[in-house]
């Protein structure tokens, strides 16, 4: 059974960085696309950033320049670098992985404090 967890969230000062992780458990392929979605309280869950296997990525305009993402396709890693992090951006973070069906992690949370 193949299991996300993310890693690096907590509570930051505005203009602050974080460093999200997410780790692969169960599985013995690599992903096909992956991703980071956020969702803040009463709020829909967003896309914020994506990333193919090839390594092509696209971000949500509101963190266009401040995030980025990567990942390792060897350990099935993802991670999302956030700098410049806003007030706006406080949410649940979840990671995302598709291979034949999504997966997804249970989310760490991400404060910023103005």
């Amino acid at each position: 059974q193949v299991h996300l967890v993310e890693s690096g969230g907590g509570l930051v000062q505005s203009g602050g960085s974080l460093r999200l992780s997410c780790t692969a458990s169960g599985i013995i392929f690599s992903f096909d696309q992956m991703a980071w979605y956020r969702q803040a309280p009463g709020k829909q869950r967003e896309l914020v950033a994506h990333i193919t296997s090839g390594g092509d990525t696209n971000y949500a305009d509101s963190v266009q320049g401040r995030f980025t993402i990567s990942r390792d396709n060897a350990k099935n890693a993802l991670y999302l670098e956030m700098n410049s992090l806003k007030p706006e951006d406080t949410a649940i973070y979840y990671c995302n992985a598709i291979k034949w069906m999504a997966y997804w992690g249970q989310g760490t949370q991400v404060t910023v404090s103005s």
